[in-house]
């Protein structure tokens, strides 16, 4: 169902992700431009059995606004690490895995969940097989009751491409076995890296044009982050840690310090400069209106389902301005 007024490019798919503990308020701004919430995060066990989340209240906020509900799965253990030592061990075990798929379906049901969206980042490249298997099993048993399997998928360009975060993701497979492939297009700035755009619309693009090339446009969401960083000069490797901020923070405190908000045109993203009280440097880098409307125009440029927020925590009014103007958002429920 969609919505009657006329949009620019018609229908599009907004998943957004969310711990439990989001505040209520944040979440209703959210919610009249959104299809999904991702519920983050359940983890599990070498058995297969779940490590419980307690997120009834942002399935019932998000039911009354017509969101539909995801169940996150990720390989965190007991004590709230991701282990993909755990990961490996569910995959490889054919009686975990069973129990594993078994859970989530009897959670699925239990609490009522649209669906689920697997989210396991750093697998080893052994496992990639595997974690197609996990991912098409579980397609297979959700389909039959209507409920969809999303899967997120490491930002690759190229098939072979090396490295922990992308060797364990088989796009073409794990876009066949899922009903939604979400590319995690985002932290190319990060909290450890040096100073940069979280998601410059260049790279975000060479992911897109591989992305394509290995599932259908009309599967993939791509990924959008909401939040930016402030790095303190000079960048050390190793030393250095990025302050995360939400959007609106970032523009209050370019206000608060008199700093002039710059635009990167090749990044398609802002960022300013400024010296604090302490006399240290510092460079910001995050999203606004315009690197939100150039990420969103990729969407009807390249056919996509549409988009998915890391994280719907924090506001983003240009968000709902650009969702509003741009596309008709979709409700399944």
């Amino acid at each position: 169902m969609y919505n009657i007024r006329a949009s620019q490019y018609g229908p599009i798919i907004v998943n957004g992700y969310a711990y439990p503990f989001i505040n209520q308020s944040v979440f209703q701004q959210w919610t009249n431009n959104m299809t999904y919430v991702s519920s983050f995060s359940y983890g599990f066990n070498r058995n297969g059995d779940l490590i419980p989340l307690f997120d009834e209240s942002l399935i019932q906020t998000a039911y009354r606004n017509r969101v539909a509900p995801i169940m996150t799965l990720t390989p965190l253990d007991e004590a709230g690490n991701f282990s993909n030592e755990l990961a490996s061990y569910v995959l490889n075990n054919e009686v975990s895995r069973n129990r594993l798929i078994n859970n989530i379906f009897n959670t699925v049901i239990r609490k009522d969940y649209y669906g689920v969206d697997f989210d396991f980042e750093f697998l080893f490249a052994d496992d990639a097989d595997e974690y197609v298997e996990l991912v098409r099993q579980m397609q297979q048993r959700l389909n039959p009751i209507g409920a969809v399997t999303l899967v997120a998928l490491a930002p690759k360009t190229y098939t072979e491409q090396p490295g922990l975060l992308y060797e364990g993701h088989d796009y073409r497979g794990l876009g066949e076995a899922a009903d939604l492939s979400l590319l995690m297009t985002y932290e190319w700035g990060y909290t450890y890296g040096p100073p940069m755009a979280v998601a410059p619309i260049n790279n975000v693009r060479q992911v897109l044009e591989y992305g394509i090339t290995q599932i259908p446009p009309n599967k993939i969401l791509m990924g959008i982050p909401n939040y930016g960083y402030d790095w303190t000069l000079p960048f050390v490797q190793g030393q250095s840690v990025a302050e995360n901020l939400s959007n609106p923070e970032a523009v209050a405190r370019a206000a608060s310090v008199g700093a002039q908000i710059q635009f990167d045109e090749t990044a398609q993203t802002p960022f300013y400069e400024y010296t604090d009280s302490q006399g240290r440097q510092h460079v910001v880098w995050f999203e606004d209106e315009r690197s939100l409307r150039a990420k969103l125009e990729l969407v009807n440029e390249y056919g996509l389902a549409g988009v998915s927020f890391w994280t719907v925590m924090n506001p983003f009014p240009a968000a709902t301005k650009l969702l509003n103007e741009m596309y008709d958002v979709v409700k399944v429920i």
